[in-house]
């Protein structure tokens, strides 16, 4: 417990490099796979061992061991700390990557910018579950260029597709609003997009007894609408 409550300390807390009143949400945060500890779990295991083997020697000897294993449990923490800093987000608007235990760097792109990812999964991987993200991009200039010993490689590269094929859409709509804006030829800013002026609208009212009739003049062409049973009803002066 002691140790969970530690690494709550150290966590980079993503949260707080949201740009949260943009609407920008944490869609995955990716953390090294486990096996990344291995290598510290050892050196503690290895530590663990030179301790109880002091047991048996001498003050001098045991001195000596003592060093030893002070250095390996600090190397051990030091890679802890190291790697579960060390975290790869995937937002709605951007990838980010956090490192650092006592100084911190903050290497973000927006997700529009990623082109290419290749997922490469060697042997061991395959069979521990992780792989290797590289990215051909300008992010690879920002500590994007490779994420490796990621979790659940596969799910994770098809979320970032559809990231980026999402963020895709929204953009080409984007430029499809902002060129319909623009497009002066249809628009003198007087009327709806699509007439040039505010004329081509008429609205006329014409009452008849029980029934109003509303004709709608767009250029030449006419178009009545009306409520009424009486579905060839026309405005006739000389209907009766």
């Amino acid at each position: 417990m002691a140790g969970i409550g530690l690494f709550r300390i150290f966590d980079p807390k993503v949260r707080r490099h949201l740009i949260s009143d943009e609407g920008e949400v944490v869609i995955d945060e990716v953390r090294h796979h486990w096996v990344v500890f291995a290598v510290p779990m050892l050196e503690v295991l290895l530590a663990t061992a030179l301790l109880v083997t002091m047991l048996w020697l001498p003050l001098t000897g045991a001195g000596v061991l003592l060093v030893i294993v002070l250095v390996l449990l600090g190397h051990a923490f030091w890679q802890f700390l190291t790697q579960h800093r060390d975290r790869f987000v995937v937002t709605n608007m951007r990838v980010m990557r956090i490192r650092g235990v006592f100084s911190q760097t903050v290497a973000t792109t927006p997700i529009a910018r990623i082109l290419d990812i290749t997922l490469q999964k060697p042997l061991i991987g395959r069979m521990f579950g992780y792989g290797h993200f590289v990215f051909e991009s300008a992010a690879q200039d920002q500590g994007f260029r490779e994420i490796k010993y990621v979790s659940r490689p596969d799910d994770r590269d098809l979320t970032i597709q559809r990231v980026i094929q999402r963020t895709g859409l929204r953009a080409s709509a984007s430029v499809d609003v902002v060129q319909g804006d623009d497009d002066d030829s249809d628009d003198d800013g007087t009327g709806p997009i699509g007439m040039n002026t505010a004329a081509e609208v008429t609205t006329t009212t014409t009452t008849a007894p029980s029934h109003q009739t509303t004709t709608r003049t767009a250029g030449t062409s006419s178009k009545s609408i009306f409520n009424s049973e009486r579905a060839n009803w026309t405005d006739d002066p000389d209907h009766d």
